[in-house]
């Protein structure tokens, strides 16, 4: 179980990761003069499904508490 929950934390790490480069890439893309709408548009879709990633694997390391 131990081995789990390390590899969830590295995967949640490296999502992270890869999260932070897409708003750097994000952030220059919208830099530019003739912004490229459709490759913003991918780049923030990909940005929310790496978001939605690390929300579930977090929840999942949180213990269920029955009250």
């Amino acid at each position: 179980m131990d081995l789990d929950a390390e590899a969830v934390k590295a995967r949640i790490a490296e999502l992270k990761t890869e999260h932070g480069d897409l708003d750097q890439a994000i952030a220059r893309l919208t830099e530019q003069v003739p912004a490229n709408n459709l490759q913003m548009q991918r780049l923030k879709k990909r940005k929310l499904a790496l978001k939605d990633m690390i929300a579930k694997l977090e929840n999942s390391q949180v213990p269920d508490i029955i009250a």
